[in-house]
């Protein structure tokens, strides 16, 4: 019988339902052992993840992911294996990380930071993040978090979904081009998918005034590179993912006019984790009760 769970961390194992039997590995080295028996699996969090054991586990029920992006898991999910996503984890961590990103931007933070270095008084007058009009395209359970730490910024938020949603005031996709001439900072926090790949592109970023902000918290492929590189700062960027990524040590991108880059950390600081270790706890509960589990999307 397929019982065994597969988890990353130690209190997951500690605090599992009494006569689970639990294994941990947190993607650094080998599994542990043969994982023919494995029928819950927990991918591990951040850069091993590891999507590439579930083709060694046959009888693989569940897969949790603790990303809300669950796209890299599709090719090897097994038919009737239950997929689901750690929606909600990240959302204090990536809507901080984005209005850090913006206030960065728009006060010019790194510019001071090598004033510093260089022992250089040189003031000068900057952007605000008050006032402006900021687009929110994905506005999902981040995009609210990001909008609700904006608000006392004191800007407007414009929300953008891939389905309109008017009683919430929510725009759909298809309104985008429209919106765009007349917002200061676009927020793109949607997942990757065939419909989002090059949403903003050259035509998107010819639409934005001059010195607009784009901030990307979401994937890497919903800005294209080559058209952001082509504005030659006149559209400015704040990105935490990039396309591609890891970002070459002699990308352009780097040295681009107005760009601003962090290794895609936004959703894991030190908020995220006691989250995501709670929620795998619950998880493992529902899965022994037989209770339905949360955030299924597949």
């Amino acid at each position: 019988m397929a019982d065994r769970v597969l988890v990353p961390w130690r209190q997951n194992r500690d605090n599992a339902p009494h006569g689970m039997r639990v294994s941990v590995y947190d993607g650094e080295g080998d599994p542990p052992g043969d994982l023919s028996d494995v029928g819950f699996f927990v991918v591990p969090y951040g850069r091993n993840q590891r999507v590439d054991l579930i083709e060694r586990m046959p009888q693989v029920s569940v897969v949790q992911v603790l990303t809300a992006g669950y796209e890299r898991v599709l090719d090897v999910l097994p038919a009737g294996a239950t997929l689901c996503n750690g929606r909600g984890l990240h959302d204090a961590s990536t809507a901080e990380h984005a209005v850090g990103l913006m206030l960065a931007a728009q006060r010019d933070i790194p510019r001071w930071a090598l004033d510093q270095r260089a022992h250089s008084w040189d003031p000068y007058y900057t952007r605000s993040l008050a006032g402006t009009r900021v687009l929110v395209v994905g506005y999902g359970s981040i995009g609210a978090a990001i909008e609700e730490r904006l608000l006392p910024f004191e800007t407007e938020v414009v929300r953008v979904a891939r389905r309109a949603r008017p009683e919430s005031g929510v725009h759909g996709i298809g309104e985008l081009r429209g919106l765009l001439p007349d917002c200061d900072i676009v927020v793109l926090v949607a997942p990757h998918t065939s419909e989002t790949e090059g949403l903003i592109g050259a035509e998107e970023l010819a639409l934005l005034a001059d010195g607009a902000l784009v901030v990307n918290v979401g994937r890497g492929p919903l800005l294209d590179t080559s058209a952001l590189l082509a504005e030659k700062g006149r559209v400015r960027a704040a990105l935490d993912v990039t396309d591609p990524e890891p970002l070459p040590s002699d990308h352009p991108l780097w040295d681009a006019p107005g760009v601003y880059i962090t290794p895609h950390v936004a959703g894991g600081s030190q908020t995220f984790y006691p989250r995501a270790r709670a929620f795998v706890d619950a998880q493992l509960r529902r899965w022994a009760e037989g209770t339905p589990l949360r955030n299924v999307v597949r």
